[in-house]
């Protein structure tokens, strides 16, 4: 909790102030003592929530041009102390509309010959929200994916700085989704979740988290690498990189980058890609790095390079660092939870 106290105090400050560095605090010092005399009473975390705080700890800011209706002063003491602290309950949109993006970032070590040494997902839910006002929203998940009963949620510090869950799991065959830890928004009705497997709630106005979560079983793996690197005496080096992509044709990776590393004495790189994509060596990171923009599901590209090696008076073995992707899929979720 401590910590959670503090990365939402963190954001605090940047939703004020643009960002939160040495500079920032000494520029506004001031107004943080204001924040902190709010957000903290005899050191336990009170209300923390930027829509709330701005109504009475104010500062030049940029307010939404498409709202129509703005909170009256009488009402500030009525949303800072109301059931729903994080919304307030007359905002007008001339449209409603409303925006979730699934974000996963994949965490995986391959061995040589494929082999998947480790593998989690690291996901969040981010909802954009521009509704008027107090709606009810309700997210489902995969029907596999189920509360684990042996599970306790601490629901007093669910009340300020949202609800962590221990672990969810999927039951059946080998294709069920497993939930090493989640953290929900506090607007999330934790007792609908646990018994129906739908998020329900009323959502903040703007972009906010809906939900953080953690898996590491049963990944699926967007591409796999296998590389050979054959060392041919201290004089070169040979590679032959093997991209395949496991994903639907129908879906494709943009902005897909390869970092392949090379040894610190390298001097000069002959490199040819099969398929899609430049590649170039990097003298100064050490690596030669293949740019893809557009890689197609259930497609492969290879590259072959040869590594000239300076000569070395001491000569060292080569730890060879591992190959390093990054890349973006839409529509693909590497935990399965959607």
């Amino acid at each position: 909790m401590v910590f959670e106290f503090l990365y939402r105090l963190l954001g605090l400050g940047v939703s004020y102030f643009g960002r939160f560095d040495e500079e920032a605090v000494k520029n506004n010092f001031v107004l943080i003592y204001e924040l902190l005399d709010e957000v903290l009473d005899f050191g336990y975390p009170q209300n923390i929530e930027v829509d709330t705080l701005k109504l009475y700890v104010t500062t030049e800011s940029v307010r939404s041009k498409n709202l129509v209706v703005q909170e009256p002063p009488q009402n500030i003491t009525m949303q800072a102390t109301g059931a729903t602290t994080w919304r307030r309950n007359d905002i007008v949109y001339k449209k409603n509309e409303a925006f979730v993006d699934v974000i996963e970032s994949v965490n995986l070590i391959l061995s040589a010959k494929g082999t998947v040494l480790r593998a989690d997902v690291q996901g969040q839910i981010v909802m954009r929200s521009f509704l008027s006002g107090m709606p009810e929203c309700k997210f489902g998940l995969n029907d596999k994916l189920v509360l684990d009963q042996n599970t306790t949620v601490d629901k007093s510090s669910a009340v300020r700085l949202g609800a962590r869950v221990g672990s969810m799991a999927g039951v059946g065959d080998g294709e069920s989704v497993e939930i090493a830890d989640c953290q929900f928004h506090q607007c999330v009705r934790l007792g609908k979740f646990d018994s129906d497997r739908i998020i329900s709630f009323i959502p903040p106005d703007g972009e906010f988290e809906l939900m953080r979560y953690r898996t590491t079983e049963n990944v699926n793996l967007p591409f796999k690498v296998l590389p050979v690197v054959r060392e041919l005496g201290r004089s070169c080096v040979e590679y032959e990189i093997l991209v395949k992509s496991n994903f639907s044709s129908k879906l494709s990776a943009t902005n897909m980058v390869v970092n392949i590393p090379t040894p610190p004495n390298a001097t000069k790189c002959r490199i040819k890609v099969t398929g899609a994509g430049k590649a170039k060596y990097h003298p100064e990171e050490n690596a030669m790095v293949w740019k893809i923009s557009r890689f197609q599901g259930l497609q492969e590209s290879s590259l072959t390079a040869v590594v000239d090696l300076a000569p070395l008076s001491k000569p060292t073995p080569w730890s060879r660092p591992p190959i390093a992707l990054d890349f973006q899929v839409l529509m693909f979720t590497a935990s399965g939870l959607l």
